[in-house]
């Protein structure tokens, strides 16, 4: 049988003014998340509950929209979370560079959470290249992928590949 390292669920950040609008964030200026964001959240922690999949440990991108969407969950849950600074953009970092980075920062995690169930509140951008690494898809077409603000995607972790779960889960 297949033995898995870890499981890794990815939620995408709460809707911001922002999002609504399909403008990307720059690090400097974080738009916290708003109603509509903290309604997602809200729906995102219900279905995570009603799963009743033990959760070992949360992880978040540095941004506030996505340190406040943690916060909710991690309330919900009863788990703190964990601030990576690396779980985040570069100003000016080509998108074949950002990719690669991500996938090491995500084989990292996994190497330390080996057996575990995780959860990384993040944005799409690092989603998507998360999700493009574990398929091979290519830093080039990872844009193809659509991950929705609220949304949940998941990834398993082997030795040496990885299966997308689902992606983009929005829970009604």
């Amino acid at each position: 049988m297949f033995n898995r390292k870890c499981k890794i669920t990815f939620i995408a950040h709460g809707a911001t003014i922002h999002s609504e609008e399909n403008r990307v964030s720059d690090k400097e200026n974080y738009p916290p998340i708003n109603e509509a964001g903290e309604e997602e959240m809200a729906k995102i922690c219900e279905w995570l509950k009603k799963r009743a999949i033990k959760t070992d440990k949360i992880y978040t991108s540095p941004a506030l929209r996505t340190i406040q969407s943690a916060k909710i969950i991690s309330k919900a849950l009863k788990i703190d979370f964990e601030i990576l600074e690396t779980l985040t953009s570069k100003k000016n970092e080509e998108i074949s560079d950002f990719t690669k980075r991500i996938s090491t920062v995500i084989k990292q995690i996994v190497e330390e959470n080996i057996g575990k169930r995780i959860i990384i509140v993040t944005y799409p951008e690092v989603i998507q290249a998360a999700i493009s690494s574990a398929i091979k898809l290519g830093a080039k077409n990872q844009t193809n992928i659509y991950i929705k603000t609220g949304s949940a995607s998941q990834i398993s972790y082997f030795e040496n590949w990885s299966s997308l779960v689902y992606s983009g889960c929005v829970p009604l």
